[in-house]
């Protein structure tokens, strides 16, 4: 059987492509096959057009956006909301099924979000006018995954976040790095407000720098570059540690899995593409808890916190979350 043969199989104890292959998802179905058997399958049009992918792009507006529709309480830039909402769709879209400059809506969609873009290089409103470093480079690595990595403006969001680096080689938040009331840090965030400067001597956030590692593991020539591999190291060397800063600081973040958050999967994830080795001891470390903690049927949790709830949406994502598992032990070990 041609799914026992494969290499990337060898350090696991449960074969997750049967289940994969069985979950009666037809873009799940898709990508296991290309990706993991290296089957021959149709044009990837085919999974654009199929029912979920086109209903989402009958709600892109005009401009390339998506349209917020829960309470709003941010007042500042006036397309924040709109931004929070094309950054979570584009992001299943490109990540999910492989959207990019080929279809018109993408192409749209990516327009909107360079027009966020500052004469800076950062893509700022998703902290009102504060530097967000994070968003910046989760939004650049969907748009080189999209195809644009040969675009100037990527190119200049690249010099931005080579720039605003911590003297330890590594990204957090600059507005993290003060100190200032619960009422200062919402008028920052939600008004208008000049950006802050990072303070460059406080430590490095491997949470923050996995977002930004993100559009430097998807590119083929910045994955490579000293500064990128620099805080590529600082990232490994910090699996299963607190956070240096109190967002998201705990150490169980870890292994929590949902949304776009950082966490063990997303950090093997861009290693997995820049050149490291499934030999080095933290990456070791990582794969082997992957491995200790994959489920019967071949799948992993979304968490591993006790007293966590099963649903069609989490079975859902539980098989996407496998599928990138999948990817990253394939990449590491064939």
């Amino acid at each position: 059987m041609k799914l026992m043969s494969q290499k990337w199989l060898a350090p696991l104890k449960f074969n997750p492509a049967p289940t994969l292959l069985s979950s009666d998802n037809k873009a799940i179905e898709y990508f296991t096959k290309r990706d993991l058997l290296d089957e021959i399958v149709q044009p990837i049009d085919y999974v654009w057009r199929l029912p979920e992918v086109q209903k989402v792009f009958r709600k892109q507006q005009p401009d390339g956006s998506w349209k917020h529709t829960g309470k709003e309480t941010v007042s500042y830039p006036k397309y924040h909301y709109s931004l929070v909402e094309t950054w979570k769709t584009y992001r299943l879209l490109v990540e999910q099924y492989s959207v990019n400059k080929n279809h018109e809506g993408a192409r749209k969609a990516a327009e909107f979000l360079f027009s966020c873009q500052t004469n800076q290089g950062d893509i700022r409103g998703m902290l009102a006018n504060q530097y967000a470093t994070y968003y910046t480079g989760a939004i650049l690595a969907l748009l080189i995954k999209a195809g644009y990595e040969n675009d100037s403006r990527v190119e200049k969001g690249f010099d931005w976040l080579l720039s605003i680096r911590q003297d330890d080689g590594g990204w957090t938040i600059p507005i993290l790095t003060h100190t200032y009331d619960k009422a200062t840090f919402y008028n920052l965030t939600s008004k208008y407000a000049e950006p802050l400067e990072p303070d460059r001597t406080k430590p490095f956030s491997h949470n923050w720098t996995d977002m930004v590692l993100r559009a430097f593991a998807v590119h083929p020539k910045y994955r490579r570059c000293k500064e990128a591999l620099k805080a590529a190291d600082l990232l490994k060397s910090s699996f299963f540690q607190p956070d240096a800063y109190s967002s998201y600081q705990d150490s169980s973040y870890w292994v929590r899995f949902r949304f776009w958050w950082p966490n063990l999967v997303t950090a093997l994830d861009s290693l997995s593409l820049m050149s490291y080795s499934k030999d080095d001891l933290s990456i070791k470390k990582a794969l082997n808890w992957l491995v200790e903690n994959q489920l019967p049927n071949g799948l992993w949790n979304l968490t591993y916190a006790e007293g966590a709830k099963e649903n069609a949406k989490v079975t859902s994502e539980k098989l996407w979350l496998t599928l990138t598992v999948a990817r990253i032990f394939k990449r590491f070990y064939q």
